[in-house]
């Protein structure tokens, strides 16, 4: 089996791989980082969404492989150094943008994308910016108002 090595939230790891092992298997399994959700394994629901080299990327739709080498951040290397959650998370907390959780971590991985590429989204482009990610409890509602509240907007 291959090897590979990324950096992932920051630090070096290394494990190996089937060639057809998906990288949100790796993460999940190979790497025990279960806060990477699989919900659809058709690319559809956003649940996997991760960072390759500051790309935001569904997990299930390419191959661990093909990440060997790269930067890889997942939603545990999104809280700040102390452990403490980030401006987005804690957003998410205060603002009631989630309810069962499981579409929570490809959310906050999109949106922190779209903050880092937009500092402060409207209200038309969150939503936009979403169209990838299924969340079937909230409404997005709140999940919209926990964006612009990251950013400064409420």
């Amino acid at each position: 089996m291959p090897s590979i090595s990324l950096k992932m939230n920051g630090k070096t790891r290394t494990g190996e791989v089937e060639g057809r092992t998906l990288l949100v298997d790796f993460l999940r399994e190979g790497l025990g980082l279960t806060g990477t959700h699989v919900g659809c394994d058709t690319s559809q629901c956003g649940a996997c969404t991760v960072h390759v080299d500051g790309m935001q990327v569904k997990s299930c739709t390419i191959f661990a492989v093909e990440a060997d080498g790269a930067e890889v951040t997942t939603i545990e290397g999104m809280a700040e150094p102390d452990g403490t959650l980030n401006k987005l998370q804690q957003a998410f907390q205060d603002h009631h943008g989630l309810q069962c959780g499981f579409c929570t971590p490809g959310m906050v991985m999109s949106l922190a994308k779209l903050i880092e590429e937009t500092p402060k989204p409207s209200e038309a482009q969150i939503r936009d910016h979403l169209e990838g990610n299924i969340c079937r409890c909230t409404g997005y509602h709140n999940i919209v108002k926990a964006a612009l509240a990251a950013t400064d907007q409420l």
